[in-house]
């Protein structure tokens, strides 16, 4: 049941269109082509069973683990509410 002027479903509809943007992101973060032989920021070999793993990989573990930590700090809640919602 929702409260206020929010519909039913309301929070529901939210939780859903963050999962939808955050499947978004993830699609057009996923790589593409092949992989490179050493990493793309430091110049570190990729090795051989990181490359065959992930196919198309740029990045080697520490690097892409440095992204991701830069990346999660950015992921958080849909704000797209309703204009009922941004009254209160």
């Amino acid at each position: 049941m929702a409260s206020g002027w929010a519909p039913d479903g309301a929070v529901q509809d939210q939780i859903d269109s963050t999962i939808n943007d955050a499947v978004d992101r993830a699609r057009m973060n996923r790589l593409k082509g092949p992989s490179a032989a050493c990493c793309q920021e430091c110049d570190e070999p990729i090795p051989p069973a990181r490359r065959e793993a992930v196919p198309g990989v740029q990045l080697c573990i520490s690097c892409q683990s440095a992204r991701d930590r830069k990346a999660a700090s950015h992921a958080g809640y849909n704000r797209r509410g309703s204009k009922d919602s941004q009254l209160r």
